[in-house]
């Protein structure tokens, strides 16, 4: 796995915390994404960057298979985590063209948007409606180390087998599934799900003008490159912390306060089953942050319903 978060982020307070007395809370919950790329600038150890996708670069696994309907880009992190790491390959891949990832591809981490994060208004709105990528996006496609382009498909299908190291891409069958998707393309009234999905994300117009490019055929040579990206898993953070009351104490296995000890956030063991469950959208994680897990002593939470007493729903 890459890594999302520098070498001095790894938990040490909380297990100074435990030690002290206090409890932790569901350690066994981590959040990852699959869709990491090693930075071609690292800062630290096996330094990670999250592609954030549009929906239509088409996602296949290592060995060059469809991820299974509605793991799309930007769908459901976790199912497409769980899908990929039982395929029993620790990458898989976005193929697109060149017009795709002018439009769609953003990467993660303040550093990677100086748009947003410089606070000049002129900038941003020349930088996100500009007919070419971002420039961060233009260095990864130009350096980064997981980037295939290519003007025919079976030199890309060369391109993924020399960058993963194996032969797992068949470029007949890559081809195959190119050519079937962008037959899709041309008939608008189709039944292929991610389409449907392109095309209901251009529907808001702050989409259709600045984030999902117009639906076109992959293999249009207009829109070229092709391009292919290696995707791996990306360590984030555990959801696990420690469990507090509603004052935001810390509490000892034996459900009393520790004196004089405090938490609050994420440390709070916020976002393993707390009030907004595994699956939990990141936006709604300030919400877990501000109200620290209490559940009542001796109750469990659902997964995805959080009924209390019912059983926690497997996690991989």
């Amino acid at each position: 796995m890459l890594q999302g978060v520098p070498d001095h982020v790894d938990g040490l307070m909380l297990g100074i915390v435990e030690k002290a007395g206090g409890r932790l809370i569901n350690q066994e919950r981590m959040w990852h994404y699959p869709e990491g790329i090693a930075n071609f600038a690292p800062v630290w150890n096996r330094h990670a960057i999250r592609i954030l996708s549009g929906p239509s670069p088409l996602w296949l696994d290592a060995q060059g298979r469809p991820l299974p309907a509605p793991l799309y880009p930007g769908f459901d992190t976790l199912g497409a985590l769980r899908h990929i790491v039982s395929t029993g390959y620790d990458h898989s891949w976005f193929v697109l063209n060149h017009r795709i990832a002018r439009k769609e591809f953003a990467l993660s981490g303040s550093e990677q948007n100086p748009d947003l994060t410089g606070g000049k208004l002129a900038r941003l709105l020349r930088e996100r409606f500009r007919a070419a990528a971002p420039a961060p996006v233009r260095a990864f496609l130009e350096q980064g180390e997981d980037f295939v382009r290519a003007k025919r498909v079976r030199e890309l299908a060369k391109g993924m087998n020399r960058v993963a190291g194996d032969n797992l891409i068949d470029p007949a069958r890559l081809e195959r599934l190119l050519l079937e998707r962008d037959r899709e393309v041309k008939n608008r009234f189709g039944k292929d799900s991610q389409l449907t999905a392109i095309r209901g994300a251009r529907a808001y117009i702050g989409d259709r003008l600045s984030r999902v490019a117009s639906p076109h055929a992959i293999l249009d040579p207009a829109a070229g490159p092709l391009i292919a990206v290696r995707l791996s898993v990306l360590t984030r953070k555990s959801l696990g912390g420690i469990e507090t009351d509603l004052s935001a104490r810390v509490l000892k296995k034996d459900g009393q306060p520790l004196p004089g000890l405090f938490a609050a956030g994420e440390a709070a063991g916020f976002g393993g089953g707390g009030m907004h469950g595994y699956r939990a959208l990141e936006s709604t994680f300030l919400g877990g942050c501000l109200f620290p897990d209490a559940r009542p002593r001796g109750a469990r939470w659902d997964s995805e319903r959080q009924e209390p007493g019912a059983k926690p729903a497997e996690t991989g």
